[in-house]
């Protein structure tokens, strides 16, 4: 029950966030500004480079998570193999990492250097 609560909740935020936006772009278009479709799609492009960027980290931090605590293991179990299992933990730690930098790229472009956004303008 009390998921469906959080749930309802987040959905009424992010409803009357985008509320106020298509408001103002109202009252904007009134006095020769920005209309409303445009607010609307500059809502949604940051609300999908928020996504992008929490779901693209919540994964490799996971997977660092996971890596760190078997290597941990490993070198409790067998303390003379702890020069590969360190090299070969880093190397999983990178490839894990340059997933989150990937997403952080993909946030950059769509929210500085966003093609849609230039069509709109």
């Amino acid at each position: 029950m009390g998921r469906r609560i959080r749930f309802f909740v987040l959905a009424a935020i992010v409803l009357f966030a985008m509320s106020d936006i298509v408001f103002a772009a109202d009252a904007a278009t009134v006095a020769g500004g920005l209309d409303s479709g445009k607010a609307l799609l500059y809502a949604l492009t940051i609300l999908g480079a928020a996504l992008c960027m929490g779901l693209g980290t919540f994964g490799p931090g996971l997977g660092i998570g996971n890596a760190t605590a078997g290597a941990v293991d490993a070198v409790g179990r067998n303390p003379e193999a702890q020069g590969k299992v360190m090299v070969t933990m880093l190397v999983g730690l990178a490839m894990a990492e340059s997933i989150a930098i990937y997403a952080l790229v993909v946030s950059m472009i769509l929210l500085y250097a966003n093609p849609i956004l230039a069509l709109v303008k």
